[in-house]
């Protein structure tokens, strides 16, 4: 028997799911913000493999007396965010979701965006955005190092080409008057930003488009291997990382204009740039959770949409696949 929890918000636990509602934006912001607590990044060996036990007691039913169900909710919630859901292995942990930490990231976009020129901190930001998509990938079918490799230094060196390529176009711009030259750089680094991981995202996971990826029915059997289910995770996670820089982008400058008017910062002007630094790594810590909350882990797709073989293949008019983060 497994005892409720003592907080109101744990609903009677289940494998596999999640305990806030996927089909809403807010479900899938709360189950994302615990995929990328920081604080699984310093769970023990001995933690994590404790956790696994106790998920496979309770699946084989063979729970320890007196677990409850916000203790199973906590074990699943670090396998998730530690194990991969294809491989069944650890991601490492610079690579994981909760290893994209605020600090790190702004500290390497603001390098991104600076430098007109290329950076060691641009190959090093795109190098670690590609690791973590190539990490979280959709994993069902194996694809050798080679194409790993391949698109790594594709995805790295057209990023980066983009994000430079871009501002130097504009330093070069002559035709435009200093005002409009100043302005028009203020709107670069959003396309800029958005376009490289775009790019960055579809190239480590290229092997998806040409190889298919697995899409499961209501018990989780593997139905087929689809090309188009594919194309929508690649799709997916592509508009994810569009909508990631635009807190990031938009949000600092509103909220910098408010904060500056308040006598506090008018009279000790120094405090600007720490605030502003403050509120920069706030926009972060929003982006990314905002941003992979857009569409479920687990996408479904009707099976009309599919090949023909496979919408044959089940009776099932709804099927699911992992899109990745």
């Amino acid at each position: 028997v497994v005892l409720s929890g003592s907080m109101s918000d744990y609903p009677p636990f289940q494998y596999g799911k999640s305990r806030f509602n996927q089909e809403t934006f807010r479900g899938r912001f709360r189950h994302f913000l615990d995929v990328i607590d920081p604080s699984t990044l310093f769970v023990s060996e001995k933690r994590l493999q404790e956790c696994i036990k106790l998920l496979n007691s309770f699946r084989q039913g063979t729970l320890p007396p007196g677990v409850t169900d916000a203790e199973l909710w906590e074990a699943q919630k670090i396998k998730q965010a530690i194990i991969h859901p294809d491989t069944g292995e650890k991601i490492l942990m610079p690579f994981r979701m909760s290893g994209r930490t605020p600090r790190n990231q702004h500290y390497i976009y603001h390098q991104l965006l600076l430098h007109l020129t290329f950076s060691p901190f641009q190959w090093l930001n795109q190098s670690h955005n590609a690791c973590v998509n190539y990490s979280n990938r959709n994993a069902t079918k194996p694809a050798p190092f080679s194409k790993f490799f391949q698109g790594y230094v594709g995805a790295v060196t057209s990023a980066v080409s983009i994000a430079v390529g871009l501002n130097v176009l504009i330093q070069k711009a002559d035709r435009l008057n200093p005002t409009t030259k100043l302005l028009v750089q203020r709107f670069v680094p959003f396309p800029a930003v958005a376009s490289a991981n775009i790019c960055n995202v579809v190239l480590m996971r290229h092997t998806e488009l040409s190889d298919g990826i697995d899409v499961l029915d209501d018990s989780g059997k593997v139905v087929g291997t689809s090309k188009i289910a594919a194309r929508h995770a690649l799709l997916e996670t592509a508009l994810t990382r569009v909508v990631m820089p635009m807190p990031i982008m938009v949000l600092p400058p509103m909220v910098m204009a408010v904060l500056e008017k308040l006598p506090l910062l008018q009279r000790r002007r120094r405090l600007v740039l720490p605030v502003h630094s403050l509120v920069c790594l706030a926009a972060f810590g929003l982006a990314l959770p905002l941003a992979i909350s857009l569409f479920p882990q687990m996408s479904q797709i009707s099976a009309n949409q599919l090949e023909p073989e496979i919408a044959a293949a089940t009776d099932c008019q709804i099927l699911t696949y992992n899109k990745g983060l």
